[in-house]
C-alpha cells in the first residue's frame, strides 16, 4: 500500500541537501520509506526553468519528501555536440529548487553513476521505434538506463515527467512495466511562454532572430486542429501542417507524425486512435536548436 498524500510543504527551518552519492541517496530514501513517508522524485537535466518548477510545485504538494535530480546523462545523447553544448547552471539550478522547497537534490557526477559501463539494452518495442526513437538512435535506451537507475535508488512513491517529451513518458512506463516498478509515472502539461513557444532548456541557445520566428512552431501546430475539423485524414494534416512549418523562414521540419497517445504508433484515421486519442508530435530546427513540441487532437 502506498504512502498516505500528506501535501506537506518543507519547513524553512529544514535546509536542503545536496546529495553527491548514491549511497547518501539510498540511505535517504530507504529511511524516508521505512518511516512512511511518501517520496516524490522529478528527474531532470538541470538548466532548470519555469517547466521544471512546475513539476517541483507538484511533487511538493503531493509528498512527504521532494527528491530531485539534476544530472546530464551521457548515455542518451546520441550526438557529441548537444551533449558538450547543453547548457548546465548548477548554482541557479540549486537556488530555484531550494525556494521551491525540494529537500534533496542529487547532483552526480557521470563516474557516481557509471562506475562501469552500462551495458542494458531494454526491449522497449514499437514506442521506441518511431519519431525520436528513429531520429536518435540509442536515446530511448539511454533514458531507460539512468531513469531505471534514479527509480531503484529512490523507491519513489510518485515521479514527475513533462509532456513536452511526450514519447519519453510512453518509453519511461514501458521500462517501468518491463522493471516491475510499481508506482506512480505523473504525466504534467507543458508550460509555455506567452507567445506558446514550449519552455526547454535549449531556449537559452536561440538567437535573437530565433527565438522571434520560434513560437510559430506552436501556433502552427494550433492551426492544424482546423485542418481535422475540415475532414483531412491524420496524414494529411500532417503533411500540411510540416510544409507550413518549413514555409517559416529559419524553420526546419525533422518529422511531424500523428500518433495514437498511448502506442506512439501513426494511425491512418482519427478513429483508429485508442481511449487516449492522438498526438501529434514534431521536431523543428531553430537556429541549429533541435525544439520539441506536441499538440492533442
Amino acid at each position: 500500500m502506498q504512502p498516505k498524500n500528506k501535501g506537506l510543504s518543507r519547513p524553512n527551518t529544514i535546509k536542503m541537501e545536496i546529495i553527491r552519492t548514491v549511497k547518501r541517496l539510498e540511505e535517504i530514501c530507504h529511511a524516508a520509506g521505512e518511516s512512511g513517508k511518501s517520496i516524490g522524485l522529478v528527474p531532470t537535466m538541470g538548466a532548470l526553468h519555469a517547466g521544471h518548477k512546475s513539476l517541483v510545485d507538484r511533487a511538493r504538494k503531493e509528498n512527504d519528501i521532494l527528491v530531485v535530480s539534476v544530472f546530464v546523462n551521457p548515455t542518451q545523447f546520441n550526438n557529441p555536440d548537444d551533449l558538450r553544448t547543453y547548457p548546465r547552471t548548477e548554482e541557479a539550478d540549486s537556488a530555484m529548487l531550494e525556494s521551491c522547497g525540494a529537500d534533496y537534490v542529487f547532483m552526480p557526477t557521470a563516474e557516481e553513476i557509471y562506475p562501469e559501463p552500462d551495458t542494458r539494452v531494454f526491449d522497449l518495442g514499437p514506442v521506441a521505434e518511431v519519431m525520436e526513437g528513429a531520429m536518435r538512435p540509442g536515446h530511448f535506451n539511454g533514458v531507460a538506463q539512468i531513469v531505471s537507475k534514479l527509480f531503484a535508488w529512490v523507491r519513489p512513491t510518485r515521479a514527475y515527467f513533462g509532456e513536452k517529451d511526450f514519447q519519453q513518458i510512453a518509453v519511461i512506463r514501458k521500462m517501468a512495466a518491463l522493471e516491475g516498478f510499481d508506482f506512480d509515472i505523473v504525466a504534467c502539461p507543458i508550460v509555455r511562454e506567452a507567445d506558446g513557444l514550449a519552455l526547454s532548456s535549449r531556449n537559452v541557445r536561440l538567437t535573437a532572430e530565433g527565438r522571434a520566428i520560434a513560437p510559430q512552431i506552436h501556433s502552427l501546430l494550433e492551426k492544424s486542429r482546423q485542418l481535422k475539423e475540415q475532414g483531412l485524414k491524420p496524414a494529411e494534416v500532417a503533411r500540411a501542417t510540416a510544409e507550413a512549418i518549413d514555409s517559416v523562414a529559419g524553420l526546419t521540419t525533422e518529422y511531424y507524425q500523428i500518433v495514437d497517445a498511448l502506442t506512439m504508433q501513426p494511425v491512418d484515421d482519427w478513429s483508429d486512435a485508442g481511449a487516449e486519442g492522438t498526438v501529434g508530435c514534431v521536431t523543428v530546427y531553430c537556429d541549429n536548436v533541435r525544439l520539441i513540441d506536441n499538440i492533442r487532437y
